[in-house]
């Protein structure tokens, strides 16, 4: 019985390990959610300056599959980590949801609000939901985007 147990206790314990070895591989909403809260704050500092640091990954802006993005008014990507000058107002998922027209139509200066759509995780090209924290910095609309998987 004792045995019995003891394989009960180490498969729970394996299972928690593994949970927190997932969790510890990706970042998660309240990460992303962080992040961008200091995204917005380099962003009211110096917008050349910080658009600059999360294109080079610099000072904490990429952790694990975490990362800001930014467009400007006219759409164009000012800063992410391979999509620069691509439109985002016209970005569709998968699906063929227009999520960057979305991110654009809800972002507002002070808010942060929820953008969910299915994406790729890099180096993958399996669609994944992915839910993106958006807000309005100036004339920049900014996200960091988590995965729910």
């Amino acid at each position: 019985m004792k045995l019995k147990r003891l394989g009960y206790v180490a498969l729970f314990s394996g299972s928690i390990a593994s949970s927190a070895a997932f969790a510890a591989e990706y970042g998660t909403a309240a990460e992303a959610r962080a992040m961008l809260e200091r995204a917005v704050a380099e962003l009211k500092k110096d917008k050349a300056d910080a658009l600059a640091k999360f294109n080079r990954a610099e000072a904490g802006f990429r952790d694990r599959d975490l990362y800001p993005f930014c467009a400007g008014p006219d759409g164009r990507i000012t800063a992410h980590p391979t999509e620069v000058g691509t439109n985002l107002k016209e970005m569709k998922d998968q699906n063929g949801k227009p999520f960057g027209t979305e991110m654009f139509k809800i972002a507002e200066e002070g808010k942060i609000k929820e953008v969910t759509y299915v994406w790729p995780r890099a180096p993958g090209t399996q669609p994944i939901p992915k839910v993106s924290y958006v807000t309005k910095v100036d004339d920049q609309v900014c996200g960091v985007g988590y995965y729910k998987q």
